[in-house]
């Protein structure tokens, strides 16, 4: 299994950007879904989290600027972030949990990070 963000970079205040996350390999279901992200020198914080039936949650820092969505058909979560600050400016890891097979548990697995870059 393995979860590949795309859609990071260097955008101006104020500016917008979409990040995008595809989980692929062998999967069976997945449950939640959910964007983190992590600054220089900061533990990794909680940006949002989506359920498999679209119910989502939102750090107090991103709402009104942030919206995530997924495409279950895709195995595909997106962070739409709008009006972006240089406090924004973080790596951006994507997270599911999910089932690899009828047998299995389910894991939480991470993608590797993307790197988005606001600056003023």
């Amino acid at each position: 299994v393995q979860l590949v963000e795309s859609g990071g970079g260097l955008v101006q205040a104020g500016g917008s950007l979409r990040l995008s996350c595809l989980a692929s390999g062998s999967i069976l279901s997945i449950n939640d879904m959910g964007w983190y992200r992590q600054a220089p020198g900061k533990q990794r914080e909680l940006v949002a989290t989506i359920t498999r039936d679209s119910v989502t949650n939102y750090a107090d820092s991103v709402k009104g600027r942030f919206t995530i969505s997924r495409d279950n058909a895709k195995n595909t979560v997106y962070l739409q972030m709008t009006s972006l600050k240089p406090e924004d400016t973080a790596v951006y890891y994507c997270d599911a949990d999910l089932r690899e097979g009828w047998f299995y548990s389910v894991n939480k697995y991470w993608g590797q990070g993307t790197q988005v870059t606001v600056s003023s």
